[in-house]
């Protein structure tokens, strides 16, 4: 399908593209990666008078070190997340969330920022940032702002963001010494997960001594599967685990559409989260 006709424009600097957002409103779109918004201007899903691509304004990729916290440009590719060595040595979960996205074609285009920004419930990587504690760095005319990662997703494709701010910064602390698994169940190869688990887990004389575990496609955004992260400190084996999984689901309203119930979904969570809490944890 042909997509709606919209202006174009592409700064190549930061304080022009806020300008340029400013100046566009409410009726403007960012164009990052493209991975997300292309489709949904081909299915005439978005009618935005302004596209803004950010592609030629720098300082917005590339991987650094900033004391205990990696700091990822917005706009690095999640190809480049994905072979980073400073990610896959201090921040492996968001490294093996990064992984299962879609295939290698949209891994090369698509970027972390984008897919933060686009913040569909069912994408990998909003969980894998909320389990990791993650800090979004926002610009806007008024300078710039970080936001915690569970401020950041408000509603079904809605941040905070407002109609002038660009996301620039993705900051997650280092999780040196702590176990890591993404578990993603999805029925077509390359698709959306049904559900997701990003788990983190810190172990101390054999038991658990902290779990992290975030939940892709259990409701209207990501969430943080609490009570099951409560259950699972000091758990010392794969029944105790088990237990505690139980409770992911709780707090939870996971949608209803073609690929499952909401009770579907749950239980998913629940086989999920054992899963991805035992291999992290070295237990599997």
């Amino acid at each position: 399908m042909i997509p709606p006709s919209f202006d174009y424009a592409r700064p190549t600097g930061l304080d022009e593209a806020l300008r340029v957002l400013a100046d566009g409103g409410e009726d403007a779109k960012v164009l990052a990666g493209g991975q997300s918004l292309l489709p949904l201007l081909r299915l005439r899903l978005a009618f935005p008078e302004l596209v803004v691509d950010i592609g030629r304004v720098p300082g917005l990729r590339g991987v650094r070190e900033d004391g205990g916290t990696l700091v990822i440009g917005a706009m690095t590719t999640h190809h480049e997340v994905v072979r980073d060595p400073l990610v896959r040595r201090h921040a492996g979960l968001l490294a093996a969330a990064t992984r299962t996205v879609a295939d290698p074609a949209v891994r090369h285009r698509g970027t972390l920022g984008g897919s933060l920004a686009h913040a569909d419930p069912a994408a990998d990587l909003p969980a894998a940032v909320l389990a990791m504690d993650g800090e979004l760095v926002v610009a806007g005319p008024a300078g710039r702002r970080t936001v915690p990662a569970h401020e950041f997703f408000v509603n079904y494709l809605e941040t905070v963001l407002a109609p002038d701010e660009l996301l620039v910064e993705v900051r997650v602390p280092k999780t040196d010494g702590w176990g890591f698994h993404y578990e993603k169940f999805h029925t077509v190869a390359q698709s959306y997960a049904i559900v997701g688990v990003a788990a983190l887990v810190r172990r101390d004389n054999g038991r658990i001594a902290e779990a992290r575990v975030g939940l892709s496609n259990m409701g209207a955004t990501p969430l943080r599967a609490t009570a099951a992260e409560r259950a699972l400190a000091g758990c010392d084996d794969a029944s105790a685990v088990a237990r505690a999984a139980q409770s992911a689901p709780d707090g939870t309203q996971p949608p209803k559409d073609t690929s499952g119930s909401p009770e579907y979904r749950a239980h998913l969570a629940q086989v999920l989260t054992r899963r991805a809490v035992l291999t992290a944890a070295g237990m599997g």
